[in-house]
């Protein structure tokens, strides 16, 4: 288990995860407070819960979608990545919006870069990721920089 600790860039908001790879699948439970919000989540392979404390909750199955992704939150870009990303790959993520909770299909692209970093796309969004050996975010560029772990 990995304690993992982000800090935003772009607004306030601190995320901490703890995070245990095993193979290619990534179980976590972590904490994102941003100025208004405090999220809570828990993700084992192919369910994701979601909870704002006092207020909303979701939980979701992974269906028609090759991973999770959380609106401002760098854990989740993990996943695609995990056990290496050799070439440009297309992924379908079922996105989940923070502080709303409202879930939408968000096509991805995840680009390797000579250097070791990854171009991410979304759709006319683009951004520089890092990550570690692991495969977790070190620098997610104008959203999220690692302070910990």
């Amino acid at each position: 288990m990995r304690t993992l600790v982000w800090r935003g860039l772009d607004e306030p908001r601190m995320e901490i995860a703890r995070a245990e790879v095993q193979g290619r699948e990534l179980r976590a439970r972590g904490t994102q407070i941003g100025v208004a919000y405090e999220l809570r989540y828990e993700l084992e392979p192919g369910r994701l819960r979601l909870e704002i404390v006092d207020g909303e909750s979701v939980e979701l199955e992974l269906e028609n979608s090759d991973f999770f992704d959380v609106a401002a939150s760098p854990l989740f870009n993990t996943l695609p990545v995990l056990g290496g990303l050799e070439t440009a790959s297309d992924f379908v993520m079922t996105f989940v919006d923070v502080p709303s909770l409202e879930v939408s299909r968000s096509d991805q692209r995840y680009e390797p870069l000579a250097d070791g970093g990854v171009r991410f796309r979304s759709g006319s969004f683009v951004a520089r990721i890092d990550f570690d050996e692991a495969g977790f975010v070190t620098r997610y560029e104008g959203l999220a920089e690692r302070v910990y772990g």
